[in-house]
């Protein structure tokens, strides 16, 4: 893993303090996710991106997305910010925020059997 900048952990630190609800309601899940055979972390930071959350065991990002990621612009910056992640042998999955505050079970026990399949065969060491 690459040496994160204080920008980047001052950043990720900020955004978990402000989680928004329908990160909160998924991490209620997540942060117990051993049982599910990995850990998950919450806004991380990997490269100059910091995401939502992230099981390093796993190589699988989980993005939430709000109704701003339908905008032309911020889609073509999470297609940039998921092909460097899946460059460095992460698989990236993307919930928009309703379906996690409908059913966040739902969508952690889909994170589960996501988590469960084996990583990518890529260099682990490029995260930088």
């Amino acid at each position: 893993m690459a040496r994160q900048t204080g920008t980047q952990t001052t950043r990720a630190r900020e955004l978990r303090r402000a989680m928004t609800d329908a990160e909160k309601a998924l991490w209620r899940w997540l942060r117990d996710s051993e049982g599910m055979g990995t850990r998950f972390r919450r806004q991380r930071p990997i490269g100059h991106y910091v995401v939502d959350f992230v099981s390093l065991d796993a190589r699988l990002v989980v993005e939430l997305d709000g109704g701003h990621h339908d905008d032309p612009d911020v889609r073509a910056y999470d297609e940039d910010r998921t092909q460097f992640l899946e460059d460095r042998g992460f698989r990236v999955v993307r919930f928009q925020n309703d379906v996690v505050l409908r059913d966040p079970r739902e969508v952690a026990e889909a994170i589960a059997g996501l988590a469960k399949e084996a990583p990518l065969p890529q260099a682990w060491e490029r995260d930088g």
